[in-house]
């Protein structure tokens, strides 16, 4: 399915970026992976080659999101390397809480630079070789992007935003043969939550996964690998007539509403 097709993954050293890399290996595609830590990368890279059919070594790129020469030399090394690009899976951010009152603007610039401004540029350097290939671009936003949640304000509104820049770019690239997607998940089990300076504490986060079975109508947190697999379905022929679409991988949550 993806035999000789070039797939660029952001974020891919963990979560759903390594799953989704993964996936895409067994599937035989050519794997650009970036991310900030060596170590886990080179790690998801390993898996990758030992599952692909072909034994293809994905190419690794230690780079940043937020900096603007590394982006630029994630396109250029792609290119230069495997000569094409395919698929662009944006899929680098992260999340912080806080609310209007305790949210300062590092925190808001730091969420909206990565979630946002990032894909934001390597997707205006990856559209020029999309439409040469007549590939497509997944955008990993979050249900928090299609729903209002309390305590995590610049969150929302940069996944919000992700999700407006998924819907005009799809638009804006139709004719060209692009398409452009995004994948909504609720809890997924990766970590994320426990990550940073706002991360929670192993109990906090054993209680919260707990609290997923009443706020996910299917009565749990999601797993990586099944958002990884609606990341492959958008991706594949298999979505030809789907573009512009945001759609929630969460369990139900995103039709809830409180009792």
């Amino acid at each position: 399915m993806f035999a000789n097709k070039v797939v660029l993954i952001t974020g891919a050293s963990s979560g759903i970026g390594a799953e989704t890399a993964i996936e895409f290996s067994k599937l035989d595609a050519k794997l650009v992976l970036t991310g900030r830590n060596k170590e886990k990368l080179s790690d998801v890279a390993n898996i990758c080659k030992e599952n692909s059919p072909s034994k293809l070594q994905p190419l690794v790129l230690i780079a940043d999101m937020n900096n603007e020469s590394n982006v630029d030399y994630i396109i250029k090394s792609t290119i230069d390397n495997l000569g094409q690009l395919d698929v662009l899976v944006n899929n680098a951010g992260i999340i912080e809480s806080g609310t209007i009152e305790n949210t300062t603007l590092e925190q808001y610039d730091r969420l909206m630079n990565t979630n946002v401004r990032g894909p934001y540029h390597i997707t205006m350097l990856a559209i020029p070789h999309l439409i040469k290939s007549k590939g497509n671009i997944v955008n990993v936003s979050s249900v928090t992007g299609l729903r209002a949640f309390p305590n995590v304000l610049a969150y929302c509104m940069s996944k919000s935003a992700l999700d407006q820049f998924t819907r005009c770019v799809a638009l804006e690239v139709a004719l060209k043969g692009v398409r452009v997607n995004a994948v909504n998940p609720g809890v997924i089990t990766t970590g994320l939550h426990k990550k940073g300076e706002a991360g929670m504490n192993e109990e906090q986060y054993e209680a919260f996964l707990k609290k997923c079975a009443e706020t996910h109508a299917i009565g749990r947190a999601g797993e990586a690998k099944e958002v990884a697999s609606v990341i492959i379905f958008l991706a594949s022929d298999a979505a030809s007539n789907i573009t512009g679409a945001t759609i929630p991988v969460d369990g139900g949550r995103h039709a809830m509403c409180p009792r």
